[in-house]
């Protein structure tokens, strides 16, 4: 029996950005833009490219224009009409998600991320589902969401978590799991330790923010208690789920950007400019020119 269709995609939106004050102020650190387009046009263009039918945002205060990204601005589309700015129109409209394919529900308290996600389980209902965290940008030729359904169809179900290779030194700061047999595209886990001691981890293969979940992982998100931090940990509920289910790795290939960081934020900037074809000789020229004092 071939596995169940992966057919929506949950955002956790509703962080407060602290990393980046006080340009996050006013401003969701969500809407912070890499070249032309916000943080979540990437990820929700990444959902959209690996086949996503519905995009499901849990957002907090002061996150409304994240919700008027994704809706038509009448006023800015008169304009652009009448000012017959076609190719400004032409990416307005492959941006703009179809009508009824987004829901946005609220997480009213900073409570971690396995509670924003299960703020999402009365949309997403009784159906495996994806899970991006914005703040991780994964640059490749092709949706890195679109590689984990080829795993999670090749192994007929299950869940799914991408890594991507991170220094051995600093394995201690990251979400760690353990390789196992290579299945087809992707590989068993073993194990998931959330930020191992120094000198113990398995492997050096981190959580990259990319998940394939099924739904009985909101039940056990329920009942968890708060771990580290004080707040309901996704990882916590996610060793309990691999009790009962199996859980697939796909290793990533592609650059990994956390965006959530300045460093991050700024690298993504040039990779992505770089990868650009429309300004990536001039922009590399001005950073050679820049390198060079």
């Amino acid at each position: 029996m071939p596995a169940k269709k992966i057919r929506k995609a949950v955002f956790p939106v509703a962080g407060l950005g602290t990393r980046f004050l006080p340009a996050t102020k006013a401003t969701p650190k969500e809407m912070l833009t890499v070249v032309d387009r916000p943080v979540i046009q990437h990820v929700v263009d990444e959902a959209k490219a690996a086949g996503i039918e519905h995009f499901v945002f849990v957002t907090g205060r002061g996150k409304g224009v994240i919700e008027d990204h994704f809706d038509k601005n009448y006023e800015l589309d008169d304009t652009l009409a009448r000012r017959d700015k076609k190719e400004a129109i032409a990416i307005l409209k492959e941006q703009l998600p179809a009508a009824g394919t987004t829901s946005f529900t609220r997480q009213q308290e900073p409570l971690g991320l396995g509670h924003a996600v299960w703020c999402a389980r009365d949309i997403v209902g009784d159906e495996p589902f994806a899970l991006i965290l914005p703040d991780m940008l994964h640059l490749a030729k092709k949706s890195c969401l679109a590689e984990m359904i080829d795993v999670y169809d090749e192994a007929g179900g299950g869940n799914v978590v991408a890594v991507y290779e991170v220094p051995d030194d600093q394995t201690h700061q990251y979400g760690i799991v353990g390789r196992g047999e290579d299945v087809g595209k992707g590989f068993a886990m073993t194990s998931m330790v959330e930020k191992p001691k120094k000198g113990t981890a398995q492997s050096n293969l981190a959580i990259s923010g990319r998940y394939i979940l099924q739904p009985e992982i909101f039940d056990l998100l329920s009942k968890q208690e708060p771990g580290a931090g004080g707040e309901i940990q996704l990882t916590d509920s996610m060793l309990k789920l691999a009790d009962a289910q199996p859980f697939s790795g796909f290793q990533f290939s592609g650059k990994v950007f956390d965006t959530g960081s300045k460093l991050g934020f700024l690298a993504a900037n040039v990779a992505y400019g770089l990868a650009r074809e429309e300004v990536s000789a001039d922009f590399r020229a001005e950073i050679e020119a820049l390198l060079k004092g």
